[in-house]
């Protein structure tokens, strides 16, 4: 009788286990749009690689409000192109799309 409770509680255990490591990270939904991109003018030209890539800044949502985070170089990858991050909206509201490489 003890070894089936304890074969039931390690299935229960696994099975709530396995769920939390298959379920997809949550997409945060925001009812006001981002306010427009601010326009920035990058002083330091100086790349870390002759085909760095500059990421612009962009608007983040952290719970209360937007705030800016800054843009920053980016190393290349070969055979790749960067897609840039970006607000998107549905019926739910505004959420954020991350940037990405895509293979070419």
């Amino acid at each position: 009788m003890k070894i089936k409770n304890l074969f039931g509680l390690f299935t229960i255990i696994f099975l709530l286990s396995a769920g939390s490591m298959c379920a997809a990270p949550g997409r945060v939904y925001v009812r006001v749009g981002p306010p427009a991109p601010k326009h920035v003018v990058v002083v330091h030209k100086t790349r870390p690689h002759k085909d760095a890539i500059w990421v612009s800044g962009h608007w983040n949502w952290n719970g209360h409000k937007y705030v800016w985070v800054d843009g920053h170089w980016l190393a290349p990858r070969h055979g790749y192109t960067w897609v840039p991050g970006h607000w998107q909206q549905n019926r739910h509201g505004w959420f954020w799309v991350d940037g990405h490489w895509k293979r070419v």
